[in-house]
């Protein structure tokens, strides 16, 4: 080291003229921080004050990283949802504003990733990656921006295919009693998706652990993890979480949307998201309405529901599909959450715990199920028999309510009977049992022809199986028919049943 007094003169020179050089050229940057004070915490909300530029739903900030939305703004207090652990707040804790309202991460990462709302990790898979942050509330596109809902979504499920049909950017509620088998529709729909360029969005609303555990599992199992995202808001999250969970998960179905793609979200259910809305609402002493739901219930869910739609080409002509599920008490369609979300959706998909008693699964009670788009987002080869087959299962129904009092029937009514009871039997689907469209249209086919009257009723699964396993031997030209906007033809049709009698062959003559 060089001890001459000199150099050591320069060095220090030139050190003092850099940093007066710096010194120069900083300008201190001042922004404004409004603070306030929580005043009162109470289970999954807080009131605060000093905080007199706050807007509505703006994102504010407590310690220990716990964050709310600001909901009530009063002249004396502010009222806030906390998307947090409410215990580790205290009254007299600093509160600071955000400037910007509850966004959400979304991008490609978050495929095969299971999250909570606040779009942490809970796969144990490390930080979830994303490309751009988005509001949770999003207005819905405008009616202009908007195409016809014309493309079906398959569900694999013979009953909702042929006589419910799907179509993608509808909305479709599923609705029944508990333990019906609403999840496992919505499941089905999910794993059907795999193969067709489908982004699935499974939203789980104040569930069980171990319930959304074996959700979880069950994607994994069947691949179908891999183009779907689950948003989990647990059953001991703080009812701030639960409220938000479903316009987190649109809001992520939303990025894949307006890349053109096509998207289904599932939220299950929005009873628990109705209820959380409701104790939040009577905590922050909302005045309370029917059933002490607060007066905006129905609008809580209309601004999320109608972010659900098929976009017009010049805008990527990308559409989200809606599965919305609600739970009745004692079959009670009517009920005021139930009624609000008929008339929100374009149909509904009811099951009937009376079904279900009777092993009929999945449980759906075709005269109370609808679909408002109808055939105009079905397979053209599902309308040669969808109507016909509605038509003999309602006559079917209606007889043999009549049949049970013990009249006697002419030989029409009797062969009407043991038609519908085969179309009921071929109906019933195992879960986790998606079928291919050619599987489902040479089954429909051989009932409507009623190729399978003659098949004892302990032997339609096996009669069944085997018209399945005749659809792989279709010709591939006679496939691709299937999945196009003519009818089938004549041939088809022909070459479908001679294909179908000479599979039941075995089974013709018992019944």
């Amino acid at each position: 080291m060089n001890n001459n007094p000199e150099s050591l003169q320069n060095l220090f020179d030139t050190t003092f003229a850099e940093i007066h050089q710096v010194r120069e050229a900083f300008t201190p940057s001042l922004a404004p921080r409004e603070v306030g004070t929580i005043i009162s915490v109470d289970t999954g909300i807080a009131r605060v004050a000093g905080l007199p530029g706050v807007g509505f739903e703006e994102l504010l900030k407590f310690p220990g990283e716990v964050y709310g939305i600001a909901f009530n703004i009063d002249e004396d207090a502010v009222g806030v949802v906390l998307l947090g652990e409410y215990r580790l707040l205290h009254t007299g804790d600093e509160v600071e504003r955000t400037g910007r309202v509850m966004d959400v991460a979304v991008g490609d990462g978050l495929l095969g990733r299971v999250i909570d709302p606040l779009g942490r990790a809970l796969d144990n898979k490390g930080p979830v990656p994303y490309s751009q942050r988005l509001p949770i509330e999003r207005e819905a596109p405008a009616i202009m921006d908007r195409a016809p809902v014309t493309r079906p979504l398959q569900s694999g499920i013979k009953v909702i295919d042929a006589l419910i049909p799907i179509g993608r950017g509808q909305r479709e509620l599923i609705l029944g009693d508990r333990q019906t088998g609403k999840s496992a529709i919505a499941m089905d729909t999910i794993l059907n998706q795999r193969g067709k360029d489908v982004i699935c969005v499974y939203c789980a609303i104040g569930q069980r652990s171990s319930a959304v555990a074996k959700v979880v599992a069950n994607l994994r199992e069947k691949e179908a993890l891999e183009y779907t995202v689950v948003v989990v808001s647990e059953g001991n999250d703080p009812p701030g979480l639960t409220y938000i969970a479903p316009y987190v998960a649109t809001s992520i179905a939303e990025h894949f949307m307006e890349q053109g793609r096509d998207v289904l979200i599932v939220y299950d259910d929005l009873t628990h998201h109705a209820r959380s809305y409701r104790e939040l609402s009577l905590l922050l002493r909302r005045p309370p309405g029917r059933e002490a739901f607060p007066g905006d219930i129905f609008y809580i869910h209309s601004r999320l529901l109608e972010r659900a739609t098929h976009l017009r080409e010049e805008l990527g002509g990308g559409s989200l599909t809606a599965l919305p599920i609600i739970e009745t008490e004692a079959q009670n369609i009517s009920a005021y959450i139930p009624t609000n979300l008929i008339s929100i959706t374009d149909g509904q998909i009811y099951l009937s715990p009376n079904l279900f008693e009777l092993g009929v699964l999945p449980a759906v009670d075709v005269g109370k199920s609808v679909s408002r788009v109808g055939g105009k987002a079905q397979l053209a080869a599902y309308q040669a028999v969808a109507g016909s087959l509605k038509l003999a299962y309602s006559q079917f129904e209606e007889l043999e309510n009549f049949a049970k009092f013990g009249a006697r029937l002419d030989e029409e009514t009797r062969k009407t009977i043991q038609h519908g009871r085969r179309i009921r039997a071929s109906l019933k689907q195992p879960e986790f049992s998606p079928i291919s469209v050619p599987e489902q249209i040479i089954v429909l086919l051989a009932l409507m022809e009623g190729l399978l009257d003659n098949v004892e009723l302990d032997k339609m699964a096996e009669a069944e199986d085997a018209l399945r396993r005749s659809a792989g031997e279709l010709p591939e030209d006679v496939v691709a028919r299937f999945f196009t906007a003519n009818k089938l033809a004549a041939e088809d049709r022909q070459l479908v049943l001679e294909r179908a009698g000479k599979a039941l062959e075995p089974w013709q003559g018992e019944a």
